[in-house]
């Protein structure tokens, strides 16, 4: 990580949309360039945390994704639908799991126009040895404790059901 700025850049962007658009309100312009830089920040040091398991945190969803499903296997389409990526992202996905025998890859038993990826010993363990570091790391949580934590889920439910994210 490099050294912290002498400011805070998000309110200085805020000063600055103020002075440039007439007094207009900056506060979703700041909010939404907060939320940006957290997810910057998070990722940066989530692939970092991963690094030793030769997973991003894109690879990493997706191992869990496996891990937790009830057979260890699912099609990509599904995968693609879940994480929602393109099919070409969980192409790449699957190729960098399967490179480094987390993942094998094998045309479905019923429907041979279907792809299934299915977790490997070596990819379990390498989920579970990662899924421990994240925890330990509170996922790069630290500074907030449960009920902020719960507090930002919630919000952030908000918009994503607002986007239509999911079906409530």
């Amino acid at each position: 990580m490099s050294d912290p700025l002498p400011f805070d850049p998000i309110e200085e962007a805020g000063r600055q949309w103020r002075e440039h658009w007439g007094g207009g309100p900056a506060t979703p312009m700041m909010a939404v360039t907060s939320l940006m830089r957290v997810q910057q920040l998070l990722l940066g040091r989530l692939n970092e945390l991963l690094a030793p398991f030769e997973l991003s945190f894109s690879r990493y969803e997706a191992l869990m994704l496996l891990y937790l499903s009830r057979t260890g296997s699912l099609p990509l389409g599904k995968i693609g639908a879940r994480l929602q990526v393109h099919p070409t992202s969980v192409t790449n996905l699957v190729d960098g799991l399967e490179r480094r025998g987390y993942v094998t890859r094998a045309r479905h038993p019923r429907d041979r126009r279907t792809t299934l990826a299915t977790i490997t010993d070596a990819g379990r363990d390498a989920a579970a040895r990662a899924t421990a570091v994240l925890n330990d790391a509170r996922f790069g949580l630290d500074p907030l404790g449960q009920d902020e934590l719960r507090a930002v889920t919630a919000t952030l439910r908000q918009l994503r059901a607002g986007a239509g994210d999911f079906a409530p």
